[in-house]
């Protein structure tokens, strides 16, 4: 009598716990937001970081959180993505946040500074060397919560209509270039300009640039610019590690359910670490191509990396002079840098010296 009780009674708790599993999955909401994207459609490695970040986060939750992701220019202008999210027009972005250097250069630590960390060394400070921590207090003003979206690793340098042997070479060049670089190098005599990405060959055929630069040869192959400008110059100090972030209004991070929220953060470290390795695997052959098809693999001279170098200190210090939340987040990444610098120059660099010397 006693077995058929337990028997009956624990038939009818797993039938029980067959419906509770289904139901409590019934229970989260259907959300559908909205994400901008700085990037055109046809660079599949910046604009695709936002979708397999949108895919991974709608399998994640069971189709229930599904984001679509819009080009730059469909909802907002490609540089207005961090107006967007703080306005509330669209609930995410996706951005480089140096772009928004005009508004406050401190933008450029969640992104890329001049002379600044390479891709694992950015990736570090904000997972575990307080950048996170830091930014996120920086961008409580703008009411946006920011998370890992994305590195491109070391760029190029640029293409340039002439070749640049001397300092002499570089004045008076009109040059689309990020903003904080822009900066440093205007007193060297660069004309610094600022376009999105679908404008800049254009601007480059019809004369209006002299050089251009974007970011490493597997998107610069699909943008043409060998075309117009053949000298194509290493490395593009100014981002040593371009950190892409996705921006989220704070109002609508805190409507979300935890799950939810879990499944996103998951989500923004699968697109970060794909991003950096699609580069990696694409680059070399890119590159390749693009010399068979006439572009002219030049490297920036001591003379001018030196002289970058030093203008680039001189901005940054000057900045953090007059600017508390620059300085605020420049004295620890500079001390956080400073020892990772120390660290690569006893293993990662001699190795990788050596084998590149080993072709």
């Amino acid at each position: 009598m006693e077995r058929r009780s337990f028997l009956k009674k624990a038939a009818v708790g797993a039938s029980i716990g067959a419906v509770a599993a289904p139901a409590l999955a019934q229970s989260q909401p259907t959300i559908n937001w909205r994400l901008a994207s700085s990037f055109p459609k046809s660079l599949d490695t910046l604009f695709g970081t936002a979708e397999v970040f949108s895919k991974r986060v709608s399998a994640l939750t069971g189709g229930k959180f599904n984001i679509r992701v819009f080009a730059g220019g469909e909802i907002v202008p490609a540089l207005q993505v961090v107006d967007a999210v703080q306005n509330g027009t669209v609930e995410m972005g996706h951005t480089a946040p140096y772009y928004y250097f005009g508004k406050d250069p401190t933008f450029a630590f969640d992104c890329a500074v001049p002379f600044g960390m390479n891709s694992r060394q950015q990736t570090a400070w904000f997972d575990q060397g307080g950048g996170r921590d830091l930014m996120r207090e920086f961008y409580k003003d703008y009411g946006i919560i920011n998370f890992l979206g994305g590195n491109t690793g070391a760029q190029m340098g640029g293409w340039f209509r002439k070749e640049i042997k001397t300092l002499d070479d570089i004045k008076g060049l009109k040059m689309r270039i990020s903003a904080f670089a822009g900066k440093v190098m205007a007193p060297l005599g660069l004309v610094p300009q600022q376009l999105a990405g679908a404008d800049i060959y254009p601007a480059l055929e019809k004369g209006t640039l002299d050089a251009v630069e974007w970011t490493t040869p597997y998107d610069d192959e699909k943008l043409g610019f060998y075309k117009v400008a053949p000298y194509y110059y290493a490395p593009g100090w100014w981002e040593a590690g371009a950190q892409l972030s996705f921006y989220v209004g704070i109002k609508e991070w805190e409507k979300l359910p935890k799950e939810y929220q879990m499944a996103f953060e998951a989500a923004s470290y699968e697109a970060h670490v794909t991003m950096q390795a699609e580069y990696d695997a694409k680059n070399p052959a890119a590159l390749a191509r693009l010399i068979k098809n006439g572009a002219k693999l030049r490297f920036f001279s001591k003379a001018i990396m030196e002289a970058s170098y030093k203008a680039a200190v001189a901005t940054m210090e000057e900045e953090a002079s007059k600017n508390a939340k620059f300085k605020k987040i420049y004295e620890p990444y500079k001390r956080f840098q400073r020892d990772q610098n120390q660290w690569f120059s006893v293993a990662e660099g001699p190795l990788q010296n050596f084998m590149s010397a080993h072709k």
